[in-house]
């Protein structure tokens, strides 16, 4: 090898030595560190006018109402979403305990909502609401497109509902205004679709469990995140 060529060879050698060097170059701790650890921030998530109006005194709740976090659901019972958000949502208050509160607000959206919402206030009147929700839910699939919703009323039984009591207390003036009430609410707050969920006052429009689970854990006292 002429002395030219081993020039050369020593000059294309540390070029790409110092390319190698600058590629793998380490970065520094915290750099990697936020790129690690930044979540994606709920700027979606607005405050809505008239927030007293989001929590009625005839909607059904879970958890205690003193919990510092509220959320409220716009709540369709024959809406395959909000099945899907149930254990969800009940998850999250098990995480949380005494620290969240949920408030359902019906949504009359589909086929045999009206029906099974008032099917509900009934067992609610029986001290069955709980069990009953979870038990329409679970057999919704076989329920959602039958307008007679007749697998929601065989769950509600199984589930300890006195039929003949639900049917008779579900046209009640009390269930009326419920229902109405909550559809003028929908309305007021532009529901659109369902679930819709309102985080201690705030709109959560970026859909999806893990933002909604981020703006619970950022309207928490700092001492319970």
């Amino acid at each position: 090898m002429n002395r030219r060529v081993l020039v050369v060879v020593i000059c294309l050698a540390l070029i790409a030595a110092f390319g190698a060097a600058v590629l793998f170059k380490p970065q520094p701790q915290q750099a990697q560190n936020t790129a690690a650890t930044t979540e994606k921030p709920i700027a979606t998530a607005q405050p809505v006018a008239n927030q007293q109006a989001l929590v009625r005194f005839h909607s059904p709740t879970f958890g205690p109402a003193d919990a510092p976090v509220t959320i409220v659901e716009f709540f369709d019972p024959s809406c395959e979403a909000c099945r899907a958000f149930y254990p969800i949502v009940k998850q999250i208050l098990a995480e949380y305990p005494g620290q969240v509160r949920l408030v359902l607000r019906y949504t009359l959206f589909h086929q045999g909502s009206e029906e099974v919402s008032r099917m509900l206030e009934a067992a609610r009147l029986q001290n069955r609401y709980e069990p009953v929700l979870e038990a329409v839910l679970e057999a919704q699939p076989a329920w959602h497109d039958d307008p007679e919703v007749f697998s929601a009323w065989e769950a509600a039984e199984a589930a300890g509902l006195d039929l003949v009591q639900a049917r008779a207390d579900m046209q009640s003036d009390r269930i009326n205004a419920i229902l109405e009430k909550d559809m003028e609410d929908v309305k007021a707050f532009s529901i659109r679709g369902t679930p819709s969920f309102f985080v201690n006052g705030r709109r959560l429009t970026e859909f999806g469990a893990k933002p909604l689970l981020r703006l619970v854990q950022e309207s928490l006292p700092d001492s319970e995140r």
